[in-house]
């Protein structure tokens, strides 16, 4: 899962990230080796809505988010793409994933400027942050089973911007790789 001590170019983030190894325990004595990453500021412009994790309300509001970005070609509607991946931040926390939030999906962008009506912007700050990643048929809730998991990890959260990343390793759906970068405190 990467390389311990290496820097590595990341383009969609316009700079260098470094990472480590780190062994993250999870419930049922489970253990997973995540990579601790200093990530880049990026901005993000997309489509939100606000959920839950409660009674399913998030099984039906970022289906129904994804499925509205894709059928109204909303990538292709973003100024100013750095690329062509595709980000779903979870932000603006109550206070942790059990309660409220933002979920927003959408691409990275160069700039803020113009940014098309009836879309949000988010910038995520510099910050640290534990990557895991989620691989297999992205039909197979794969990205969900992986969040089940980092909800059962000791993470010392941040929660002020958590995002997966839809890049080219998630083109084929059935083979896919999805980045998860959760916010750590300092």
């Amino acid at each position: 899962m990467g390389t311990c001590g290496r820097n590595q170019q990341v383009s969609a983030f316009g700079g260098r990230i470094k990472t480590r190894s780190v062994d993250i325990g999870l419930s049922m004595g489970v253990s997973k080796i995540a990579e601790k990453t200093y990530m880049q500021k990026l901005n993000i412009v997309g489509l939100s809505v606000r959920t839950s994790n409660n009674n399913g309300e998030s099984a039906r509001d970022i289906p129904a988010l994804w499925a509205k970005f894709l059928t109204e070609g909303i990538a292709k509607q973003i100024p100013k793409k750095v690329d062509e991946t595709i980000y779903c931040v979870y932000t603006d926390y109550e206070k942790d994933h059990t309660l409220p939030y933002t979920a927003i999906l959408g691409c990275a962008v160069s700039t803020l400027a113009d940014i098309p009506q009836g879309m949000t912007t988010k910038t995520i700050e510099v910050a640290n942050y534990q990557k895991f990643t989620a691989k297999g048929n992205l039909n197979q809730s794969i990205v969900f089973n992986e969040w089940m998991k980092i909800w059962n990890t000791d993470l010392d959260r941040a929660y002020t911007a958590d995002y997966e990343v839809y890049g080219e390793k998630a083109a084929d759906t059935s083979q896919a790789e999805v980045d998860i970068f959760i916010a750590l405190k300092d």
